[in-house]
């Protein structure tokens, strides 16, 4: 008699992502877009580029009128998604229309949204759409409580954002909590606007490791195959966004997809090189 089938929550399809990575001795690629940019069908469109050019996981961004964590590429992105009236119930059907993209697929937004909208209906929302997780870079791992619970009850991943600067007690909070994987930020500040500083970000991926057997994945700083190199050297995974938006964004829609597929091919070279 078989053992019984484990239901397949958002964090153990993370984890098996990231697992197919490792097999392949190379760091998992996440890429992260805005929800709906700069149309919904553009936008359909480049997610599923960046998975066919080798995105193994997707962030996908809803668009919040005062994000704290994304630089201008994004922030202008985000306004130009509010701009056009695209709210959060068409986003998610964005991310509905994604079902057939074999990868799991995490929001990126602000807790205001999730706190608007009610946390165990939020939840209920994102299962509904097919996403394994979010990521909510506002919400102090003390304060989470609340949210933790509805996405338990879920069976969603939540990850938490890890700095150079979080004190040895602040990353063991964050270990101790954070599903799917820890988000060491390469840099302080916001997305898009400065490289990474290498030596300060593996040794922060080395204290989170020595804190939690979860994989740890480097974001804001890296653009391009030679940072996506430099990362996937010391990092499970590596988390690319403002260059990808940038992507999608500049010159004709109509190219956008096959700019954006060009770029997540380069950095899928970059993450496979280490």
């Amino acid at each position: 008699m078989s053992a019984p089938t484990q239901p397949v929550t958002g964090p153990t399809a993370i984890q098996a992502a990231f697992d197919r990575a490792k097999a392949e001795d190379r760091a998992a690629l996440i890429v992260y877009l805005t929800a709906c940019y700069p149309d919904p069908d553009t936008s359909r469109a480049c997610f599923e580029a960046a998975v066919e050019a080798g995105a193994d996981i997707l962030e996908v961004g809803l668009p919040f009128s005062d994000p704290m964590m994304d630089g201008p590429v994004i922030q202008a992105a985000n306004q130009h998604v509010l701009d056009a009236g695209y709210r959060v119930g068409e986003q998610l059907e964005l991310v509905r229309s994604l079902s057939h993209l074999d990868v799991p697929k995490l929001v990126m937004t602000y807790v205001t949204i999730a706190d608007t909208r009610g946390y165990a209906a939020f939840a209920d929302e994102l299962v509904e759409a097919g996403v394994a997780g979010v990521i909510l870079p506002d919400l102090p791992v003390a304060e989470a409580g609340p949210w933790l619970r509805e996405a338990e009850r879920c069976g969603l991943a939540t990850v938490f954002l890890a700095s150079s600067v979080s004190t040895d007690e602040r990353l063991d909070a964050i270990a101790a909590t954070s599903s799917g994987w820890v988000y060491a930020t390469g840099l302080l500040g916001v997305t898009g606007v400065k490289s990474l500083s290498g030596d300060v970000t593996a040794q922060l991926v080395a204290r989170v490791r020595e804190r939690t057997d979860q994989p740890v994945a480097v974001g804001i700083g890296v653009k391009d195959r030679a940072s996506a190199a430099e990362v996937a050297a010391y990092a499970d995974g590596v988390i690319v966004g403002s260059s990808v938006v940038r992507a999608a964004g500049e010159g004709d829609p109509a190219g956008a997809a096959e700019r954006v597929g060009a770029l997540v091919r380069e950095l899928h070279e970059g993450v496979a090189s280490r």
